[in-house]
């Protein structure tokens, strides 16, 4: 299964997910990091990013980088929001952090928040047949999200994040009474836009995310913060989150951070938090709110996954391929059959991801021996694929390394009868790292030449799933492919000896 990685830079924190997914499939949490910079509070006095807050953003990011790294992920993509798009500097912090992550940061609008949040919200609490209303308060902006039938409706942007209204309108503690209707003002005259476009009431739910919405519904149920996460999908009435905001609009900061489900970070900035979602609610006639815990990182990574973005690094580009199919066919080799293999081994390289870990520009390499693996038919039968592994490593295969060129010719030496061993000299010779790439690689190659070992295409297509310790593989098909299951099944022993698991063959009649 694919692997990505989404960064959030926000105005008040920045936020790290990876992720195993698939197209329409659910998210599988390899691991995540927030950690709050409030780097939108320079912008928000003074226009510009402060250098301290950036190069604290900086190591927080490396060590993020750190993180996902081993991961093995496709794509990452890292985005910044409200801070860096009203910043002096942004063009500065976009090259200085580009740096860090060693890939360029897009500096996205109101319009794409709006539209990564919905996304995310439907991956994590989808909601195909009833019309929601979405309401996320970041640092330095609020995104007003109406969807339907799980499609976004409309959305807005509005300069109403927590940091950015706290840095505004609130300098005292506890603050002033006048400062609190000024903003309570500058909310109104900022929602006035959203109230008119946006058809009152008839909402089937309304949905609270960011931490704002989380630490407010944690408050109004009594859930201490280090028990946030079973704060999902819980709710706070308009009447709570009014008496609440009273209540802690009364309080100094210290007082703020002893209230139950609100962290000590999150004080300081709760009083607009909670001032935006009941103004919100107020115009949108919405007694209930429910708080969702998805959030940009997750729209981008269900975005990535629909998009397909870096599968093209698991396959042959167009010239590689060009290259491959050229020279096998000067040596006589059944292209039909090797795309047959081709495709089938990029699967099975796909699916067991999650267990050999190997960079998804190794896939390139399964695939060019799935080519090359029978040119040496061309000088003997017998042996063919010493035959094989000797025709590659000597020849000149433009698109390819010295070193890959190498790789490709052990996959095709190893694409049957003996797996590597201590006697293999030229095994040997491989750097250890390289040793492992084809270990872990020919067993795939094996099997994905076994699924069509009649050559006569019977195999439509093949089901993998990661079950129990296990691989389950179902070969689908109309006719019968009992030649196809028996040499799966002989080349299960050799995965069992790399992979340490079992190999279940079954099959699925179309």
């Amino acid at each position: 299964m694919p692997r990505y990685a989404a960064i959030d830079i926000g105005s008040n924190s920045v936020r790290m997910m990876a992720a195993e997914t698939e197209r329409g499939g659910p998210l599988k949490v390899l691991a995540e990091d927030r950690q709050v910079t409030r780097l939108g509070e320079s912008v928000f006095r003074t226009g510009s990013i402060d250098p301290a807050a950036l190069e604290y953003l900086c190591g927080i990011l490396a060590r993020m980088v750190a993180a996902y790294r081993p991961l093995g992920v496709l794509a990452v993509r890292a985005v910044a929001t409200a801070a860096v798009r009203d910043a002096s500097n942004g063009e500065e912090f976009v090259q200085r952090v580009s740096g860090i992550l060693g890939q360029p940061v897009e500096v996205i609008s109101g319009q794409e928040e709006a539209r990564l949040i919905h996304l995310g919200v439907e991956t994590r609490w989808p909601h195909p047949d009833e019309r929601i209303l979405i309401v996320d308060i970041g640092g330095g902006s609020a995104e007003i999200i109406e969807a339907e039938h799980g499609l976004m409706k409309a959305a807005f942007s509005r300069p109403l994040g927590a940091v950015r209204l706290h840095s505004v309108f609130l300098q005292s503690d506890p603050p002033l009474p006048e400062d609190l209707r000024r903003m309570g003002e500058f909310i109104e005259e900022k929602l006035a836009i959203v109230s008119r476009r946006i058809e009152k009431g008839g909402f089937a739910r309304a949905i609270g995310t960011s931490a704002s919405a989380s630490a407010i519904v944690c408050a109004a149920n009594r859930i201490p913060r280090a028990r946030r996460p079973e704060a999902d999908r819980r709710r706070a009435s308009l009447v709570q989150i009014r008496r609440l905001y009273k209540s802690l609009a009364t309080m100094k900061l210290d007082e703020r951070r002893k209230v139950v489900g609100i962290g000590p970070r999150r004080a300081e900035i709760i009083l607009p938090g909670a001032a935006v979602l009941a103004a919100v609610m107020e115009h949108f006639q919405i007694s209930q709110l429910a708080y969702c815990s998805a959030g940009v990182r997750d729209g981008i990574l269900r975005d990535l996954a629909e998009r397909g973005v870096g599968r093209e690094r698991t396959r042959l580009d167009n010239e590689q391929r060009l290259q491959v199919e050229q020279f096998a066919r000067r040596f006589g080799v059944d292209l039909r059959h090797a795309r047959r293999v081709c495709i089938f081994a990029r699967e099975l390289f796909q699916a067991l991801e999650p267990w050999h870990r190997l960079s998804p520009e190794q896939c390139r390499l399964l695939e060019a021996s799935a080519y090359l693996r029978d040119v040496g038919h061309a000088i003997n039968d017998m042996s063919h694929h010493k035959h094989s592994q000797y025709i590659v490593a000597n020849s000149d295969i433009a698109g390819f390394t010295d070193q890959e060129r190498i790789e490709v010719a052990m996959l095709c030496r190893y694409h049957r009868k003996a797996m590597p061993g201590t006697r293999h000299a030229d095994f040997l010779q491989l750097p250890p790292e390289r040793q492992r790439v084809v270990f872990l690689l020919a067993p795939l190659l094996r099997i994905a030449d076994a699924l069509d070992r009649s050559r006569d295409q019977r195999v439509a297509g093949i089901q993998c799933e990661l079950r129990a310790g296990a691989f389950c593989l179902t070969i689908e098909a109309s006719e019968d492919t009992g030649l196809e299951q028996w040499a799966v099944e002989r080349a299960a022993a050799q995965f069992r000896q790399v992979y340490q698991k079992p190999l279940t063959v079954t099959s699925a009649r179309l």
